[in-house]
């Protein structure tokens, strides 16, 4: 008699529960009633933030543009814009324009659209870099040797044409 009564006991419990816990959660659903003289409930959803979406769009890039006369496009942010340092890999683009300008590299792999005029040699660092130049409507690609100088745009061309710097590629 004592187990039986504890089963009804139990079941009882369960079947409470269970009828309480149907009802929050059916007052938490939109267009559900109200309880009397409550307030009805807002699903938290509904006020959440949207979600962020990547545009790969540089950070800055007007405010880059109007103090140092870069403009940096787009990128996967494996390339960044830094200051000039001496002996810390940085990638080297040398350009008539605005002499030395140097970017950050990291991850396995990176690209940055930009455009620098007037780029006459590039120093690599540990990556396999490939930059591409224009001039005119002209398009040029060219390997850039492993942490050593190397002769783009102008300085590679026979007529000694000025070339703009409009992507840089990396990989590890």
């Amino acid at each position: 008699m004592k187990t039986r009564k504890l089963i009804v006991r139990t079941v009882g419990a369960a079947v409470g529960a269970g009828a309480l816990a149907w009802l929050a959660t059916a007052g938490g659903t939109p267009g559900a009633q109200a309880p009397a003289g409550g307030t009805p409930v807002q699903a938290v959803a509904d006020e959440a933030p949207g979600y962020a979406v990547e545009d790969f769009n540089y950070p800055n890039a007007d405010q880059i543009l109007a103090e140092k006369g870069i403009t940096l496009k787009r990128g996967d942010g494996h390339i960044t814009l830094a200051d000039c340092v001496t002996g810390t890999g940085q990638l080297e683009v040398w350009a008539r324009s605005k002499d030395k300008v140097c970017f950050d590299v990291t991850g396995t792999s990176g690209w940055l659209t930009l455009e620098i005029p007037s780029v006459y040699g590039v120093r690599g660092n540990d990556y396999a870099t490939q930059v591409d130049m224009t001039t005119g409507t002209e398009e040029k690609s060219f390997d850039v040797a492993k942490n050593s100088w190397t002769p783009v745009g102008e300085s590679a061309d026979e007529q000694g044409r000025e070339f703009m710097l409009v992507e840089i590629r990396t990989s590890a």
